[in-house]
């Protein structure tokens, strides 16, 4: 008898179960905990592996996973691209494979671009929850890509912000952005105009250089760094880096890929999961800053979520 093939869940699909990137929020916060946990922690994570495609100016990312307390199995494959002519191909595509542990038999293939789009963006919104200050008005959104809208969703669904502002290098995204979200959105002819006076900011840009910079940014205020996952790719000028209390996702990570990190030698005050955990404090009143970088193992609950919802509809 032979084995029984994988199913294979598409973008739509998935869209379908994880309509609200909040439904995510708990296995996250539960996963970024057992991370910063250690061996006891139960999560079985390396660096991501990435290898440089020279020839195209693109890259091949590899993200292995295993969380004990899901007991699920994944790896994540992702290829992005800096600067693509044809601006009808997103610059991250990625699938994810699910196997399942028990015997390594592969159980689905996932559409991984929504998956990485709403578990970041979730991501993203438990550090604010934690670090943003107390009276939140302003939310600023630096890049008009797939990830400007999940955090504009998740951010809108969770907080309640009296302006939401938003800049893109090239404006006619950021004009099409406003057009096409739920509510009013200010578009902002700069970076500076978007940032002045903004209570929580989100950068989720391609920038290969600072785009972000601390004389800008109002004192208190919490930051949400998405992009720059690259060792010589920054958003945020050492000013803002230096003189913000800073919390990363994964310490290796971050110490490994992030040049705002790396380059800035700015000194990591806690992982998210430390806070989630009650052994770091969360300091809102400080400006803040979460290097987000993703991690397998969120690719992991998340996958695992889809693969549940749609297994119970089927």
């Amino acid at each position: 008898m032979g084995s029984t093939p994988p199913v294979f869940i598409g973008a739509e699909e998935v869209e379908k179960h994880l309509h609200r990137a909040s439904l995510l929020l708990p296995a996250l916060e539960a996963a970024l905990a057992n991370f910063s946990a250690g061996a006891a922690g139960g999560v079985v994570q390396p660096v991501r592996t990435v290898l440089p495609v020279p020839r195209h100016g693109g890259y091949l990312g590899v993200m292995p996973a295993y969380s004990a307390a899901d007991d699920a199995l994944t790896t994540k494959l992702v290829t992005f691209y800096e600067h693509l002519k044809d601006s009808s191909v997103p610059s991250h595509q990625a699938t994810v494979l699910l196997f399942d542990p028990s015997n390594g038999t592969l159980k689905a293939v996932l559409d991984g671009s929504v998956i990485t789009a709403k578990r970041t963006a979730a991501v993203s919104a438990i550090a604010t929850k934690l670090l943003m200050p107390a009276f939140a008005e302003v939310l600023c959104i630096l890049g008009a890509g797939v990830q400007a809208y999940s955090h504009y969703d998740i951010f809108t669904e969770l907080f309640t912000f009296k302006e939401v502002r938003i800049w893109n290098r090239t404006k006619e995204k950021a004009v099409k952005f406003a057009g096409s979200v739920s509510g009013p959105v200010r578009v902002c002819s700069s970076a500076q105009e978007a940032v002045t006076g903004a209570d929580v900011i989100v950068t989720v840009t391609m920038a290969t250089t600072p785009i972000l910079f601390g004389d800008w940014v109002k004192p208190g205020a919490h930051i949400n760094a998405v992009g720059a996952s690259r060792p010589d790719w920054r958003e945020l000028d050492d000013e803002l880096m230096k003189n913000s209390v800073l919390f990363v996702d994964s310490r290796d990570a971050a110490l490994t890929e992030s040049g705002d990190v790396i380059l800035s030698g700015a000194e990591i005050f806690a992982e998210l999961g430390e806070v989630l955990k009650g052994t770091k404090p969360a300091l809102p009143e400080k400006t803040t800053v979460f290097k987000s970088l993703g991690m397998a193992v969120e690719d992991t609950v998340a996958a695992k979520f889809v693969y549940d919802a749609w297994s119970a509809g089927n």
